[in-house]
């Protein structure tokens, strides 16, 4: 009888996912809610999560894209608005 050689595992395929957002590119959109860790502000694009620095939850702001995971993405504010 022959053994094949497998990975054993469950291991999740991208199957050519590409996140909404793009490196380096500007954005707008509200704040929803602060991080877990209390240091960013989290927006949505099209559902994907960014955590933008130095934004709190109720702002509208403009914001600069710094890193694309296959998760979430991270941002600096460009503009910030105050909601009245």
């Amino acid at each position: 009888m022959a053994y094949v050689n497998r990975r054993s595992g469950f291991r999740r395929q991208s199957f050519g996912y590409k996140a909404p957002v793009e490196l380096g590119k500007v954005y707008e959109s509200d704040i929803i809610e602060m991080s877990r860790r209390g240091d960013a502000g989290v927006a949505k694009i099209q559902g994907f999560v960014v955590f933008v620095s130095g934004a709190k939850p109720g702002d509208h702001v403009k914001f600069e894209i710094t890193k694309v995971g296959r998760r979430y993405a991270t941002a600096e504010v460009v503009k910030a608005q105050e909601e009245e």
